[in-house]
């Protein structure tokens, strides 16, 4: 197969037959990798050092102009064309459609999945992130602690929606695991592990979010996932 675009120039690949991931090891970019080991599709994954601003080199900018990972380059994509696909949401989605797992065919419910990724993709990240960013990062440095207050507060409420979503049900959907999970589970592990806000937000009062991470976390393909770019 033919390969030319940028990206190959400065991440070379040995598959070219394979779907190719670029990604870091942050909530956003484990999602494609759980994704792709759930599926079991064939995907030749590479490292992108967003510490070293590596997003940012001219050949990942050609992939993805918005310069965040993950991103992906498939050369076998509709009607069986290339597709280079950036937005972690959005990649899900497409791999869910590709592969016809993870995500109901059924309107009704593929649109509930696809309300909750948005939630997770508008609300969860953008403000767990925040936390992070004042509670461990450089805004902890912040003599002003209202905008961590802020934040914390309002990632506690979304945790709130979630372990009220999962009241009755095993995950978000109900008895069927979906991208749904899939967008959730590497943002709350980070909350509470690697940003360190596990007391800032009460995780321990969300009995039923506590148990829906580790039975998430229990998944082979999600322990595999989250440690494909690490």
């Amino acid at each position: 197969m033919t390969v030319d675009h940028p990206i190959f120039t400065r991440w070379p690949i040995q598959y070219p037959d394979r779907l190719q991931l670029y990604s870091a090891p942050t909530p956003n970019g484990v999602k494609v990798g759980i994704m792709l080991e759930e599926t079991e599709l064939a995907y030749e994954p590479h490292r992108v050092d967003i510490m070293a601003n590596e997003n940012h080199d001219p050949a990942f900018l050609a992939l993805n102009p918005n310069g965040k990972i993950p991103a992906i380059y498939d050369p076998h994509g509709p009607r069986g064309r290339p597709l280079a696909l950036f937005e972690s949401g959005a990649i899900l989605i497409y791999l869910a459609d590709k592969t016809g797992q993870l995500l109901s065919t059924d309107p009704g419910t593929r649109y509930e999945t696809i309300q909750w990724l948005m939630w997770q993709m508008g609300g969860v990240g953008p403000m767990f992130g925040q936390v992070g960013f004042f509670n461990k990062f450089a805004g902890k440095a912040y003599e002003d602690k209202r905008p961590l207050q802020r934040y914390a507060a309002e990632s506690a409420r979304l945790l709130g929606v979630l372990d009220a979503r999962l009241a009755d049900r095993d995950w978000v959907m109900g008895a069927d695991y979906s991208i749904a999970d899939i967008s959730l589970l590497g943002w709350v592990r980070n909350l509470i592990g690697f940003y360190e806000a596990r007391e800032l937000v009460g995780f321990d009062r969300f009995r039923q979010v506590r148990i829906w991470l580790d039975r998430g976390l229990a998944r082979p393909a999600v322990q595999r996932g989250l440690v494909v770019t690490a």
